[in-house]
């Protein structure tokens, strides 16, 4: 297996067709959900056909990675990064089984994607949102040193815009 960033706990890989259970699972998860703006897969098929779609990997060398927790080699969500083309951004986004919540995964996984983009990648910005209610993610966000920048809405919600840039350039 391919892992592309790995920390003390963590692996992260690419998506594969064996995760559409899982995905689907996740993102049909009313909780889970509950801060994201996106609606539920509507099947595993409508899952795997998002995964076989993908593009991000080959169009950025980045993207939404699963993260596969080392004890046993499940996959427990994903983290990673995701180009907005309308905006011209790059934004940290994670989401973890609620069985996985409250672990220190998503700063985790967070923090060493982070680490990749501005280290391997060199870019130069990244921003993160949550909604204001999101009070876990945002306090993921800040524990990333993220800092806020501004409220937006988009698809019919407020969000909390985050930041952080590329020390190293």
């Amino acid at each position: 297996m391919n892992f592309l960033i790995e920390t003390e706990r963590l692996r992260l890989r690419k998506f594969l067709p064996k995760d559409s259970l899982g995905f689907f699972h996740l993102n049909n998860d009313p909780k889970v959900l509950e801060f994201t703006g996106d609606s539920p897969f509507a099947s595993e098929n409508k899952a795997l056909k998002f995964i076989q779609n993908y593009d991000h990997y080959q169009k950025f060398r980045f993207g939404r990675w699963s993260v596969i927790l080392k004890e046993n080699q499940k996959s427990i969500g994903f983290c990673g990064l995701k180009f907005t083309e309308e905006l011209n951004e790059i934004d940290l986004g994670f989401r973890f089984f609620q069985e996985h919540w409250n672990k220190g995964f998503a700063t985790e996984s967070s923090k060493a994607v982070l680490d990749f983009a501005f280290l391997e990648l060199k870019l130069e910005r990244i921003v993160a949102r949550a909604m204001p209610e999101n009070k876990a993610s945002i306090r993921v966000i800040e524990k990333l040193g993220m800092n806020f920048v501004e409220e937006r809405i988009s698809e019919n919600a407020k969000w909390l815009i985050f930041e952080k840039l590329n020390e190293n350039l």
